[in-house]
């Protein structure tokens, strides 16, 4: 019973975190600490990868027709769950920008792979990467909301090929675990002139493929352990994490004029500090 409460805690960590600008990495870490698990317990690791595939599971199908339109299976408007429409005139996201938002940061990804995985995940870099990445987005949306920088893309169908590139770039800040995804592509998306509505969209849309990647390739080094007297453990978690990430993307679209970045950055500052005083003290 115990590790089925476990289970249920990470998935619900896990949904509520991974595609908002807060560091999913940051709070797995932490809250493995609270529940006393090791950082090399290799079957929790294989249950991070298998509950973030359950995320990635909720995002897709919440996105699925803009998937179905990028691939030219659908002449649908996309609604994004009924939360918004795109006019169909305006339609010109295509695959080309996806490519040229994911390439940088999976190549980088790549070659920094051991780097990463070696020293990356120790204490004090997640803890500076929680800090600087909540500047990061304070700076950006300060930016954006004082037209300094002046907004050109309204919808995700307004963005250009450059700002697909140029969002793609600023992800590889992403690379230092505890940064956050999400946080270094809308706020680079705010950065290079794009709303946060269209931003959080391209955002989302990225996170799929990367993470399909990424997942996919860890869970072939880590698929023993789902076996046997684990099963429970990772089929609870997996749909604990699929429905809360379903209901965080919906909510957070629902009302992300309302919830700026610097809300996650004051967040973020406030869990780095519960990561110094119960992880690294």
């Amino acid at each position: 019973m115990g590790d089925i409460i476990n289970a249920v805690i990470l998935g619900i960590v896990e949904g509520l975190t991974e595609f908002l600008p807060v560091s999913s990495s940051g709070h797995m870490i932490l809250t493995n600490k609270l529940l006393g698990y090791a950082s090399d317990n290799q079957m929790i690791v294989t249950f991070e990868i298998v509950i973030q595939l359950a995320a990635i599971l909720a995002i897709a199908l919440i996105y699925r027709k803009r998937i179905a339109n990028l691939f030219g299976l659908s002449r649908q408007t996309e609604s994004l769950g009924r939360i918004s429409a795109y006019p169909r005139a305006r339609r010109k996201l295509n695959l080309i920008h996806i490519a040229l938002g994911i390439v940088p940061a999976m190549l980088s990804a790549f070659f920094l792979r051991d780097v990463i995985k070696g020293e990356g995940f120790n204490q004090t870099p997640v803890l500076y990467a929680l800090v600087v990445g909540g500047v990061y987005m304070i700076i950006a949306e300060w930016l954006s909301s004082t037209r300094r920088i002046r907004v050109v893309s309204e919808t995700i169908d307004d963005i250009s090929y450059k700002q697909a590139f140029m969002i793609g770039i600023l992800q590889c800040l992403s690379l230092w675990p505890g940064y956050s995804r999400s946080g270094s592509t809308i706020a680079g998306g705010m950065l290079v002139g794009t709303s946060y509505k269209a931003a959080a969209d391209f955002s989302f849309l990225m996170a799929i493929p990367i993470m399909a990647v990424a997942t996919g390739y860890e869970l072939l080094d880590n698929y023993k352990f789902i076996e046997g007297d684990n099963l429970p453990f990772f089929i609870t978690g997996f749909i604990v994490s699929f429905v809360v990430a379903w209901l965080v993307i919906v909510l957070f679209l629902k009302h992300i004029q309302k919830v700026k970045l610097t809300h996650f950055a004051i967040y973020r500052f406030i869990l780095a500090a519960l990561f110094w005083f119960f992880i690294m003290r």
